[in-house]
């Protein structure tokens, strides 16, 4: 695997744990936990659609490179 690869995976990882660990909305959440977690949600994404842009500008080279990771 290559480190631009490697280092993609790494960032996905990290926005897929912060979207599962969202704290169910009830009338029991605390409003600061959820801006908590929403500004790390945030700060995940942004950092994904950052690193694409960058790394993987050709969408069909994006195409290949998820399809070998499912080989």
């Amino acid at each position: 695997m290559d480190k631009e690869t490697a280092k993609c995976i790494e960032i996905m990882r990290n926005l897929v744990s912060d979207i599962q660990g969202a704290p169910y909305p009830g009338e029991e959440m605390k409003s600061e936990l959820y801006s908590i977690w929403y500004e790390h949600v945030q700060r995940d994404a942004v950092n994904a659609f950052e690193y694409l842009d960058e790394h993987f500008t050709d969408k069909n080279e994006i195409k290949k490179t998820i399809d070998k990771l499912f080989k």
